[in-house]
């Protein structure tokens, strides 16, 4: 059997990354997991019940509405919402994992929210994380010109919402839900503006850790849970149904199993490599294996979303992240020429 090169094993890796991404996304943007993300990380939610953020508050029809082919998928509460692509002749495109449109309660009337919410990999990204966050505010604001307000109506702008949740931080950032946002300041004299007028956008990190960490509870625990690679899909299940109220059907366990199957075959075959090259450690080698393998995917995701939204060269995208010079052909030949 002819063995696979390097560049060929990479870009394999690449491509079943990206499935196990996309089976993330789908299983975040189901309508029950999010309201318990908005609930813990907007504060327009604060006092609802989750069921209520669920069934009420976030607009959008199930996303194959058109043509049903899978159990349970005609009326699986997935997000429909906004485009996930936001695409300018200036300052090139952008593509959310998960956005959408949601009414908020407050003080006897609706508002309308957007919400953006990004599954990232690793905190370490080659440039400081919030700032993409709060760039993706700005841009869901900008396009908002020509469908939520024209000409000088700024009164229309509705309210964006960030919301990154990190799988890999530093140890400080573990188990920890942090948010930035507009906020008044007097420098001379004493002025209150209507807080909705100026507060417009909000970026919040969620930076998961471990179960015996401090303040693992709540959407914590939940997402936490979801994404660790040492719980089955049995103890998954069994958190979402008995600690979460949220119920297991058909479409939930089949995207949970998916993501669970993937995550397990990438941890699999880098264990196989590790028994193939001869190494006593060969399960430790693995998952090692498989975090490098994710490491290569987000830093090639980071490249394209950093060629993409900046409209940099490869060159000047390798720059920001101030990668090594040693590790930058790799790169190249696995994007091509550009």
């Amino acid at each position: 059997m002819e063995q696979e090169t390097p560049v060929a094993e990479d870009i394999r890796i690449t491509g079943e990354n990206a499935r196990c991404d996309e089976a993330c996304k789908r299983l975040l943007s189901t309508k029950e997991i999010l309201a318990h993300i908005l609930k813990a990380c907007v504060e327009e939610y604060q006092n609802c019940d989750v069921r209520d953020i669920a069934g009420k508050y976030i607009e959008g029809q199930p996303e194959v509405s058109e043509a049903p082919v899978m159990p349970d998928e005609t009326n699986a509460p997935r997000v429909r919402g906004l485009s996930d692509t936001d695409k300018t002749l200036t300052e090139g495109t952008v593509t959310y994992d998960i956005r959408f449109m949601a009414t908020a309660p407050t003080t006897g009337e609706l508002i309308r929210l957007i919400v953006n919410i990004e599954a990232q990999k690793s905190y370490h990204t080659g440039y400081p994380l919030i700032k993409r966050g709060i760039y993706y505010c700005s841009r869901m604001i900008s396009a908002q010109y020509g469908t939520e307000f024209v000409k000088s109506n700024y009164q229309n702008i509705r309210k964006v919402y960030s919301i990154w949740i990190c799988l890999e931080v530093p140890k400080e950032w573990e188990n920890t839900i942090t948010r930035y946002r507009i906020m008044e300041e007097n420098l001379v004299g004493r002025v209150r503006e209507q807080i909705g007028n100026y507060d417009l956008l909000t970026a919040v990190l969620v930076g998961l850790g471990k179960p015996d960490g401090e303040n693992y509870d709540g959407v914590l625990k939940m997402l936490g849970a979801l994404f660790s690679g040492e719980n089955s899909i049995t103890e998954k299940k069994r958190i979402l149904e008995k600690d979460f109220d949220i119920p297991m059907t058909e479409t939930l366990e089949r995207r949970l199993s998916e993501m669970c199957n993937l995550s397990q075959g990438f941890e699999e075959r880098g264990m196989k490599r590790g028994f193939e090259k001869g190494r006593v450690e060969g399960r430790v080698e693995g998952r090692a294996e498989g975090r490098a393998e994710g490491r290569i995917e987000s830093t090639i995701s980071t490249i394209r979303n950093l060629m993409g939204s900046m409209g940099w060269t490869l060159e000047q995208a390798m720059d920001a992240m101030q990668m090594p010079e040693a590790d930058r052909p790799k790169y190249v030949e696995m994007l091509g020429p550009q």
